[in-house]
């Protein structure tokens, strides 16, 4: 009898570990963070026009590493098509790309303020799409694993200016 009750628990084992198999985030970093910024990106596309690069401030992506960086950053470039970098708002000032005179960047910052981890593999994300003082949005997204993909499941404007 125990071997039986033994083989049955080791079975269901197995089973729970391949339905959770791939769905660990922290092995889908970039993918993540990539489709959460990018739901931000989609919010208010009037901040978007004309835009001649997308800077994306990664300073305080404690938990992500340098190969996940560069997916983001790799899936920014192929999907938007322009100049697409790691960088703070300072740093963009600091290589002239912002517009002392209109107050304005000649681009778009992402941003990623809190990351929250949730149960059942839902995250969620407060972030900002910056343009100008009078130009950007707040934005919270909540990505999770469904149907074998990581989602955006829910994208809602928190504050306008």
């Amino acid at each position: 009898m125990k071997f039986k009750y033994f083989s049955i628990l080791f079975v269901l084992s197995l089973l729970l570990s391949a339905c959770n198999n791939g769905t660990d985030p922290k092995e889908h970093l970039g993918e993540i963070y990539s489709i959460a910024l990018d739901s931000i990106m989609e919010q208010d596309k009037a901040l978007s026009s004309d835009m001649k690069y997308i800077a994306i401030d990664m300073s305080n992506f404690d938990r992500v590493d340098e190969s996940d960086k560069e997916v983001i950053l790799s899936y920014f470039k192929e999907k938007y098509k322009v100049e697409v970098m790691d960088a703070t708002l300072e740093q963009l000032k600091d290589k002239g790309l912002y517009n002392p005179d209109t107050l304005v960047l000649d681009g778009v910052l992402l941003r990623i303020e809190k990351v929250e981890y949730k149960v059942n593999n839902n995250i969620l994300f407060e972030g900002s799409k910056y343009r100008s003082g009078d130009g950007a949005v707040g934005v919270e997204v909540v990505v999770h694993y469904k149907d074998n993909k990581w989602k955006s499941k829910e994208v809602k404007m928190t504050w306008i200016s």
